[in-house]
């Protein structure tokens, strides 16, 4: 294929140098002369290792060059690739100033270069933007059409420094977000050479993942450092411990937990980080990330109360009662503190749990049921029928078939989904609507 590559910075070298060497022709795009100058030379623009003997060869062998020209890295090219920088502005919100002159440059280009021979031309951003910027700042700019067709997606990059060519070689995943099933096959065959089947996905989400994976990250990064900051005063070799805990690749490294739903709750969680958010207290450290944990899952309650509040209706059926499904430990549940703060603004509630039984709870299980919901044997229903007819909405945690059932049966003006694990049935109802989705 014949590719134009906008940006010649890290990532657009990189990926110009890798497409290159995997046979496509390539042109790489900078307003800057001085790197449009080193890429002709056999040189790369920037220090990574192995590019600077990747650009030579592929600049020797005829398959990449460099220009300031739009119009000439244009002629007859299948697709675009923007990979022009994104850097934040003083207020942290991300700079898209360059890539809008990209773009632009891009449609200006085309209107008087050689179409390509299939008249139809990809426009696929690199860069890292927030969701909504192909769909609202890149498409319009193509709207007008002309003599080529144009269709844009978003192929987020996970090209780190120092590694970037081996990255480029063995990626996490390919990921492509585009309304357009052409973009989506031009892209697909663009990168075959890698090996790396590509996932076709909502184009908003394909630029949210890069955020997320990187906000992941630095996640990763300050927990490892505050496990070493909070047990170094007990004489713990953080690195041994955190080798251990890697070792965990059911729950610790996996997808367990990674995904989006209701609060976190039950006897271990909250309890656990209050009590190292103590010992670091007792120890002069600080745990912003373990503090901001327990803060962003009150938000999520408070969300769920608030949107809530947001209707109309005031009688609530509440599906699910303990800490999550399969057990009957309602200990921090985070459905107990809802019902709580449901029942104090006012709601008529009605509460169904196929396992939770007042009478069967003992212990602390029991007396913490009591402290929060002294009179739940009167809000509690025996099916889920019963708590759902005449409910204007529905908050639901459990996952039974026959709470499924009852949705179908008698669905309510709203439900919202506190598992994300309710099925296509329940997500086609017109009142549907989930915690994070």
């Amino acid at each position: 294929m014949k590719v134009a590559v906008f940006g010649v910075g890290y990532v657009g070298s990189v990926t110009a140098a890798c497409l290159a060497a995997g046979g496509h022709e390539v042109c790489g795009v900078d307003v800057d002369p001085l790197k449009v100058d080193m890429i002709n030379a056999g040189h790369s623009p920037v220090v990574e290792p192995g590019l600077d003997d990747l650009v030579a060869s592929t600049v020797a062998a005829g398959t990449l060059r460099a220009t300031t020209d739009c119009a000439e890295a244009l002629d007859g090219a299948d697709v675009s690739l923007v990979c022009v920088g994104t850097p934040s502005t003083a207020t942290g919100s991300t700079e898209l100033a360059h890539l809008c002159n990209a773009v632009h440059d891009i449609a200006a280009a085309l209107r008087v270069c050689r179409p390509p021979a299939s008249g139809f031309h990809s426009v696929v951003i690199r860069s890292t933007v927030p969701p909504g910027t192909v769909e609202n700042v890149v498409q319009p700019v193509f709207a007008a059409g002309g003599d080529v067709q144009v269709g844009t997606a978003m192929c987020p990059e996970f090209l780190r420094e120092g590694t970037g060519l081996a990255d480029f070689y063995a990626p996490p995943f390919v990921v492509v977000g585009t309304a357009d099933d052409r973009v989506a096959a031009a892209v697909g065959e663009l990168l075959a050479f890698v090996g790396e089947p590509v996932r076709a996905v909502d184009v908003r989400c394909a630029e949210a993942l890069k955020y997320a994976c990187n906000a992941y990250h630095a996640v990763k990064v300050s927990f490892a450092n505050e496990m070493g900051r909070m047990f170094r005063p007990f004489g713990v070799d953080g690195r041994a411990m955190m080798e251990l805990f890697c070792s965990d690749t059911t729950l610790n490294v996996s997808k367990a937990y990674l995904r989006p739903a209701f609060a976190f709750g039950g006897s271990c969680l909250p309890k656990d980080l209050r009590a190292l958010l103590y010992l670091a207290r007792m120890n002069s450290a600080d745990m912003p990330l373990l503090q901001g944990t327990l803060a962003s899952n009150e938000l999520v309650v408070r969300d769920v109360v608030d949107r809530v509040a947001a209707e109309s209706g005031r009688v609530v059926a509440l599906l699910g009662l303990s800490f999550k499904s399969a057990t009957d430990d309602v200990r921090e549940s985070p459905n107990v503190e809802l019902a709580e703060r449901l029942l104090g603004k006012g709601y008529e509630l009605r509460i169904y749990d196929s396992i939770v039984n007042p009478v069967d709870l003992v212990g602390a299980n029991r007396r913490h049921l009591e402290s929060k919901l002294p009179h739940l044997e009167r809000l509690l229903t025996d099916t889920p029928l019963t708590a759902l007819r005449g409910a204007d909405l529905a908050i639901v945690s459990s996952t039974a078939e026959s709470v499924r059932d009852a949705l179908v049966a008698e669905p309510p003006r709203r439900v919202i989904d506190l598992s994300g694990r309710l099925g296509d049935r329940i997500e086609a109802l017109p009142g549907y609507q989930g915690t994070g989705w």
